[in-house]
């Protein structure tokens, strides 16, 4: 995800790190981010199907928004998110997987 997406984030008043700040940066394994998002309940924010098929079996992490856009510019995606951001967080707050497209928010579970 774009760190410009937690710039976003913060300005709407929510925490938010990217990998780019963690000890091992981008290179930060999943199971490492899966831990830290449970021990803190932090909500991993990815376009990443790991951490899809990760939740679904395994219940890590915490909470997961799915972007499902395919390849969208940096810019695109932000304006996605705040259109979506209030609903993202709604739904989030009853369901642990939500999936955001270039249409649609849902909720998995």
């Amino acid at each position: 995800m774009p760190p410009g997406l937690c710039a976003l984030l913060q300005a709407e008043g929510h925490e938010a790190v990217h990998t780019s700040r963690l000890t091992a940066q981008n290179r930060t394994p999943d199971e490492v981010i899966n831990e830290l998002s449970l021990r803190e309940q932090r909500v991993v924010m990815t376009k990443d199907s790991d951490f899809y098929h990760s939740h679904l079996l395994h219940g890590k992490p915490w909470k997961l928004p799915l972007v499902r856009t395919g390849n969208i510019r940096a810019r695109d995606l932000k304006a996605l998110f705040q259109i979506h951001l209030p609903t993202i967080i709604g739904l989030l707050e009853q369901n642990s997987l939500v999936v955001l497209d270039r249409l649609n928010v849902l909720a998995i579970a």
